[in-house]
């Protein structure tokens, strides 16, 4: 369940908030020697101010490729290549982007919540295969599911939670 949350997290920050963040482009492969590889594990990425993302590959010849990749991606940003590195320019967000935002992090949040219930439904089958076959009694049974109940319970609020504060951090203007 605390996988779930950590991946959870990761995507809210995949969502742009009108400022540079690196984590923007976790998402972005890019097609290099036939194989799709992470952004991230080909350049250096990085915040010369606020507005700005830098991109500088380890391997100049695979600029274009780069420059493809992130244009083709869903992240909304136009990339400029000056041969060297390529810059990404974060505009301010408009009212009607902010919501599409909000709307994107609900949907990751429910997708969270999901991957929760899934295991908590593994928990509650996994108790009443134990009882059956004798191995738990029927209160040990009860009582293991309330725990997984609880379990669940408290991580589903940890996402509300994660899911409140971004909503908060794309709206705030």
């Amino acid at each position: 369940m605390q996988k779930a949350v950590e991946s959870t997290k990761r995507s809210f920050n995949t969502i742009r908030t009108g400022r540079a963040n690196a984590s923007l482009l976790d998402r972005i492969s890019v097609d290099y020697y036939g194989s799709p590889t992470p952004l991230k594990s080909m350049a250096n990425i990085s915040t010369p101010d606020p507005s700005t993302l830098m991109v500088q590959p380890y391997d100049a010849s695979i600029l274009n490729q780069i420059e493809k990749a992130i244009s083709l991606s869903d992240v909304g940003l136009t990339p400029n290549n000056d041969g060297a590195v390529i810059r990404l320019n974060i505009p301010q967000l408009t009212s009607e982007r902010r919501k599409d935002f909000v709307k994107l992090a609900a949907k990751y949040a429910e997708e969270g919540r999901v991957a929760i219930r899934n295991i908590r439904r593994d928990g509650m089958d996994f108790a009443k295969k134990q009882e059956k076959s004798g191995d738990l009694s029927e209160d040990e049974s009860r009582d293991l599911q309330d725990q997984v109940q609880k379990l669940t319970d408290q991580y589903i609020k940890t996402i509300d939670k994660a899911l409140e504060d971004k909503e908060k951090e794309i709206l705030k203007v």
